[in-house]
């Protein structure tokens, strides 16, 4: 202030030590707490600015209002919605694209040299070549699309298209939208994908209102209707072109006892909601291998309400990694041994078939906090170079860890084993199209997991869908040469080229 500093950002900083600070497991709002402090101490007399997972306009206004900071910064709001503050004056709230925290596009992509951008955004630093313009293709170029699935990719293709100008026709057995973003939601840690779900709840119901879109939720869609409804029936709901937005299905390891009533996948874990006992094998240490044992490690059976982001207790994030909100001991960051940590609800064994860390997959900059979370709270033990042996009658797992001199045999006595060992594309509709070479192998576009499956990556799909969706009118997009992405730009060689160097 004497320097002349006429406003102070009080961001809590970035990882000096080792607790997170803006990844989506952080609670809205968590760090606040510091600035209040400071502004109740009267250090200062400029105004003093919050900042740190802030993403709403209800955790903006309830900082402002309890008198934690006279401002409020946000960074990677703006690129999930620039709109945000004009939505917010305008009381259309709902209508906000939330950021979710994820850093996929974002920082991770920053950290490697590629653009940035924003998973729920894929405009976000690409809006030059990304235009979205309410009605601007011309009535000859209208289609009928059906899409069938709307998970990221078919809610991002179905809202990118309608808004332009086309006629869609949402298909889902499901009675909900969202596909595997509603099996997300329910991890600790990834509330805020509740945000991403309303927020395509809202817009598409939109677009139904102005006659744009119609949704058929509860109808699983098979390549006989799609012929039918292809072939002009009904007369005035033709169908031009198809987009298939499946999404995947578990892939199903070859293991002898497999079906021992024990043996779960993550499906019937984090959708079905099946009962799961104390001790747990889980089998695959991907992204969802590590969703499911977070979700394990922390869910109460007799608490099965899916909290949402502004429910998530901010004392207890903080109590479990160390922040000292008194101040008692230096940096705010208490001893290891002094740390009370949310007691953990089961033990786990996670496992891999490769050598290596285990979760060396995971986000660039939220990947230490996964495997932090789970080692800290010593109920999980992470197995590396894993064969997995077969499953006895008691529905105990036999495996072998290591390989020639090294390898070593365990039964794992577990009361279940959860399967979470990839994903399968769920291509069966584009495959009858291919097999029956009829006028439909033409006009049948597969997007998302169903085009690739991966980690359940939804940035991919989400601007897969969305980029599809602007140009799927033009005569040269045809199936097989419909996959479009970002250029790789200068930044991105130029990391490319340093790394090549420095190996």
């Amino acid at each position: 202030e004497d320097a002349g500093v006429t406003i102070i950002n009080t961001g809590i900083g970035w990882h000096e030590a080792r607790i997170p600070t803006i990844a989506t497991s952080v609670p809205r709002g968590a760090f606040s707490f510091v600035t209040k402090k400071l502004r109740d101490e009267k250090i200062v007399s400029v105004p003093l600015c919050a900042t740190n997972r802030i993403n709403a306009p209800s955790t903006v206004e309830s900082i402002l209002a309890n008198g934690s900071a006279d401002l409020i910064s946000m960074a990677r709001p703006f690129l999930a919605d620039p709109e945000i503050i004009k939505k917010s004056r305008e009381g259309r709230d709902q209508e906000i694209n939330t950021c979710i925290a994820c850093n996929q596009a974002c920082l991770d992509h920053a950290f490697i040299g590629k653009t940035a951008s924003c998973l729920v955004n894929p405009r976000a630093c690409h809006e030059t070549e990304i235009m979205i313009e309410p009605d601007s293709i011309s009535s000859d170029e209208k289609l009928n699309i059906g899409v069938v699935g709307s998970g990221p990719a078919g809610m991002a293709f179905a809202h990118t298209a309608a808004t332009i100008g086309h006629h869609v026709t949402l298909f889902d057995k499901s009675d909900e939208i969202g596909g595997q973003f509603n099996m997300a939601k329910r991890v600790p840690g990834k509330e805020e994908f509740h945000e991403t779900i309303r927020y395509f709840t809202v817009q598409l119901e939109k677009l139904r209102k102005e006659g744009k879109l119609d949704m058929q939720l509860g109808t699983e869609m098979s390549y006989s209707e799609m012929e039918r409804r292809s072939g002009g029936y009904p007369v005035d709901g033709k169908i031009d072109k198809w987009i298939i937005a499946t999404g995947v299905d578990p892939r199903v390891p070859d293991i002898p006892g497999l079906d021992h009533p024990n043996v779960l996948s993550y499906i019937d874990v984090l959708r079905s909601k099946a009962k799961v006992g104390h001790k747990v094998a889980v089998i695959g240490a991907g992204g969802i291998g590590f969703d499911v044992s977070e979700y394990l490690l922390h869910h109460d059976d007799a608490d099965d309400h899916d909290k949402k982001a502004d429910e998530v207790d901010v004392d207890e994030f903080l109590e479990n990694w160390g922040v000292d909100k008194n101040k008692s001991v230096r940096a705010g960051l208490l001893p290891e041994e002094d740390i009370q940590m949310t007691k953990p609800h089961r033990e786990i064994v996670l496992m891999q078939r490769k050598k290596g860390k285990l979760g060396a997959g995971l986000g660039k900059t939220t990947g230490w906090i996964h495997r932090s979370t789970l080692l800290r709270s010593k109920q999980v033990e992470m197995i590396a170079e894993v064969s997995y042996d077969k499953i006895d009658a008691n529905g105990h797992l036999h495996i072998t860890i290591g390989k020639g001199d090294k390898k070593s045999t365990r039964v794992l006595e577990v009361d279940n084993i959860v399967l979470c060992a990839g994903q399968i594309s769920k291509r069966d509709l584009e495959e009858a199209a291919v097999e029956s070479g009829g006028d439909l192998t033409t006009k049948v576009f597969t997007i998302g997991g169903a085009y690739e499956a991966g980690e359940l990556d939804a940035k991919r799909a989400i601007d897969m869908g969305t980029r599809l969706a602007l140009r799927i009118k033009d005569d040269d997009v045809v199936p097989g040469k419909h996959a479009f992405q970002a250029d790789i730009g200068a930044e991105e060689k130029l990391y490319d080229t340093m790394m090549k160097l420095m190996r």
